[in-house]
């Protein structure tokens, strides 16, 4: 089978079933190649969120039609957004920053492994919201957020790892800017480094009683603390999912799983819970 034919095959030529102008209003890209990822036409695409269900997630939310734009202006950076009904910043549903690049891993070798350059696409900017929503009284947003989230993170990532696959890349990588993204994708993802993947999990056992939006918080004010009394101050590092043989070996291997052991279990963290309520209440945060 050729690599022409491997690709037609990927996309079912009978998805998605609904007609263009029903799905996207307002088509077009801003400006740069019209192709997604410099690779594949908008027929294309919409057959993948149609195979992974995005259209059919997008109807149960109220949040159809959807209005699309494409601009690869920032080449290699490509941004893609997602809209209810219009191209309107305020209607926003999906907004997209990533780009291909061969990323070299510095934290494998300082234990010892020495990977070669990985093909890789990286997340540079990924928002998830629902612009039909706003906050209640009752909960207020996480950190960053304008709007609630569409709770479709798992979704995302399922599309672009079935994208990754398509074109052999070697890692899909993400920079959480903000600890609670890293912590919602640590389901999915692993840290490059395992100490910085034996703290997320540290993190988690010893608060798995405190709600997941009163942690973020927590860290974001700085009410997060180590055990020696310092400020726990979140830096985003690389969170990845492992796709060729060499980053899978090391994900798995004993040195990385011993190390993250070891510091989930010798980690010790503290919530000043009297300086986050202070600076909860003069910030007006609800969680």
């Amino acid at each position: 089978m050729s690599d022409q034919d491997q690709k037609v095959n990927a996309f079912p030529a009978d998805e998605p079933v609904l007609k263009e102008d029903e799905i996207f209003s307002g088509l077009g890209p801003a400006r740069g190649s019209l192709l997604f990822l410099g690779r594949y036409t908008l027929k294309e695409v919409m057959s993948v969120l149609a195979k992974k269900s995005f259209f059919r997630e997008a109807r149960k939310r109220n949040l159809w039609p959807l209005a699309y734009r494409l601009d690869s202006s920032d080449c290699p950076v490509q941004r893609l957004l997602i809209f209810w009904e219009k191209r309107d910043p305020d209607r926003i549903i999906v907004d997209l920053k990533l780009k291909e690049s061969e990323v070299r891993f510095l934290a494998p070798e300082k234990h010892g492994f020495k990977l070669p350059p990985q093909h890789s696409l990286l997340f540079e900017w990924l928002t998830l919201q629902n612009p039909r929503m706003s906050f209640s009284g009752q909960h207020g947003p996480l950190p960053g957020q304008t709007r609630p989230g569409l709770s479709l993170s798992k979704k995302i990532l399922e599309i672009f790892l079935y994208l990754s696959k398509l074109i052999d890349l070697d890692a899909l990588v993400a920079f959480p800017a903000y600890f609670h993204n890293a912590l919602l994708f640590s389901r999915y993802l692993h840290f490059v480094d395992p100490v910085k993947e034996g703290e997320i999990k540290a993190i988690r056992r010893q608060f798995n009683h405190v709600s997941f939006r009163r942690l973020a918080w927590a860290v974001y004010l700085g009410c997060l603390e180590r055990e020696e009394g310092q400020i726990y101050d979140w830096q985003a590092e690389e969170q990845l999912y492992p796709l060729s043989e060499p980053l899978k070996d090391y994900i798995n291997s004993r040195v990385y799983k011993e190390i993250t052991r070891h510091v989930e279990k010798t980690s010790g963290f503290k919530l000043n819970l009297a300086l986050l309520k202070e600076k909860s209440q003069k910030q007006g945060i609800l969680y």
